[in-house]
């Protein structure tokens, strides 16, 4: 049998209103033009937050120049549509005017994956807003590395041999595979810094076979500065040697902390939530994911259930929104705002350099403010300018 290709491709090209949510008449632009080409065996268009996501089936491979076109040429026309109405943010996601065949380093996340369906292809399409692609690397422990969260890998003869991990340094631009479980603490090691090191895919030993697919894109890296936080996506084939569908969702039980949130530049709770709740406008939030899973046939996707909308969600739910009152009341210091390495691709920059000149060296032991002007060590005034 043929391969077939999953891809989920994802962008902000405009916000409704403000950062919380998409317009419908982009939403049906991008299921129109979608809907008119021959490339796919099937697709669906859905919405988390102001982040749109397609999700498509074909047999064109990873990293096609085709699909990832298609892609790019839906999300400038939907931009179109953001612009005409006056969308906050207006194609933000598309950081440059050519596509160059393909969209990695552009602006829009992709991650796909190539692979034989098995007699059940059961599959979730993990969707986030407000965060960034670190926000994957708890969750994907625990499905794949974590007999607590995932009883398979105790239990299910086809798990003993875990996973291998392919991790990314987005600062270096370099990827280490790494072997779990012989190799789990030296993983933590790297993947407990979730800003500079992200799982980008996973793989069973024993089948031989991808089994998970993350977005890597960190906007501000590519841009060099803050436009738009990067709103992960992940793929997770689930069952068979691989996790339950009920073990990958698991960890979004306990909402974990993550970057993102107002302005890119808090720490907030992941609350796990159905499409229709994805519309944050708590401070722009809290970081939300949503969980939509398919069944594939002959690359047709069949679905999709929205699987947090179901009742043993809300206690998650509730315990993200009690988390989110304790990370407020910390307001603008750590940990709720984000460490300084992050917060430079922000507008900080800006205004430490305003004052950098204000800055003034601390007098050592017995010296006075006098003797440290006369040293040419501080200036007279105090605020780094001369007196006349």
């Amino acid at each position: 049998m043929a391969k077939i290709t999953l891809s989920c491709i994802k962008a902000d090209v405009g916000g409704y209103v403000g950062h919380g949510d998409v317009h419908p008449e982009m939403l049906d632009l991008a299921r129109e033009l979608l809907g008119a080409s021959s490339l796919l065996i099937d697709y669906h268009v859905t919405r988390v937050g102001d982040d749109i996501n397609l999700i498509l089936t074909h047999r064109e491979g990873v990293d096609s120049p085709k699909i990832h076109g298609l892609a790019w040429e839906t999300f400038k026309r939907v931009t179109e549509v953001a612009k005409r109405l006056k969308l906050y943010g207006a194609g933000q996601d598309l950081l440059v005017d050519a596509f160059a065949g393909n969209v990695r380093g552009l602006g829009p996340g992709v991650c796909e994956m190539e692979f034989e369906e098995r007699p059940s292809e059961p599959v979730i399409v993990f969707m986030a807003d407000k965060t960034e692609p670190g926000a994957w690397n708890l969750p994907l422990y625990k499905m794949f590395a974590d007999p607590f969260n995932t009883p398979g890998l105790v239990i299910d003869n086809k798990m003993h041999k875990g996973f291998d991990f392919v991790v990314h340094n987005l600062k270096e631009n370099t990827q280490i595979r790494m072997s779990c479980p012989e190799e789990l603490y030296d993983l933590l090691m790297f993947i407990g810094a979730p800003h500079t090191y992200v799982i980008k895919e996973v793989y069973s030993r024993e089948l031989g076979e991808i089994a998970a697919s993350a977005t890597t894109t960190k906007l501000a890296l590519i841009a060099g500065r803050y436009v738009g936080k990067d709103d992960p996506s992940l793929i997770v084939r689930c069952q068979s040697g691989l996790p339950a569908v009920g073990e990958a969702l698991e960890p979004f039980a306990w909402p974990h902390f993550v970057g993102g949130w107002m302005r890119g530049s808090h720490c907030g709770p992941l609350m796990p939530c159905t499409v229709e709740q994805a519309r944050p406008s708590r401070l722009d939030g809290p970081p939300r994911v949503v969980a939509l899973g398919f069944q594939i046939a002959d690359g047709r996707l069949i679905g999709p259930r929205d699987l947090f909308a179901d009742p043993s969600w809300d206690k998650a739910r509730e315990m993200a929104n009690e988390m989110a009152y304790i990370m407020r009341r910390h307001g603008p210091f750590e940990p709720h705002r984000l460490h300084l390495d992050e917060m430079e691709y922000t507008t900080m920059p800006e205004i430490m350099r305003r004052l950098a000149h204000r800055w003034q060296p601390i007098p050592e032991p017995g010296e006075t403010a006098k003797e440290l002007v006369a040293s040419g060590r501080a200036s007279a005034t105090g605020d780094g300018s001369e007196v006349d």
